[in-house]
């Protein structure tokens, strides 16, 4: 086995666990910050958004290159498949973000009319 092999694998479920915890670090920072308010940790959506693409095309290249080995000893298609289920999680967690701020900007912009 070669060490880029078991990289991928490895590679995809730390980018798809950053994906998962992106936006709720972020909201949670903005409690101890003066200068930074709720809506300041969407900024972090898009970063959440490429995190989780990475994580997909790791565990893709992990799980073609566990499925090209002869036996999978190191267990690296298990690390693929986890790191692929964070990352369509990480990227639901993105899209739930994004429609949250796009109805509090509807419901601002409602309020905002009277």
């Amino acid at each position: 086995m070669r060490s880029g092999e078991s990289g991928s694998a490895w590679g995809s479920l730390v980018f798809g666990l950053a994906s998962v915890v992106a936006v709720p670090v972020a909201v949670f920072l903005t409690r101890f910050s003066d200068s930074y308010d709720l809506l300041h940790a969407g900024l972090v959506i898009p970063v959440t958004v490429a995190l989780g693409i990475v994580a997909l095309v790791l565990a893709r290249r992990a799980r073609r290159q566990a499925a090209l080995a002869l036996s999978d000893q190191s267990g690296r298609g298990v690390v693929a498949a986890a790191g692929r289920i964070l990352a369509i999680v990480g990227l639901c967690v993105a899209a739930s973000a994004l429609i949250a701020l796009g109805v509090f900007g509807l419901l601002e912009y409602v309020g905002s009319r009277d």
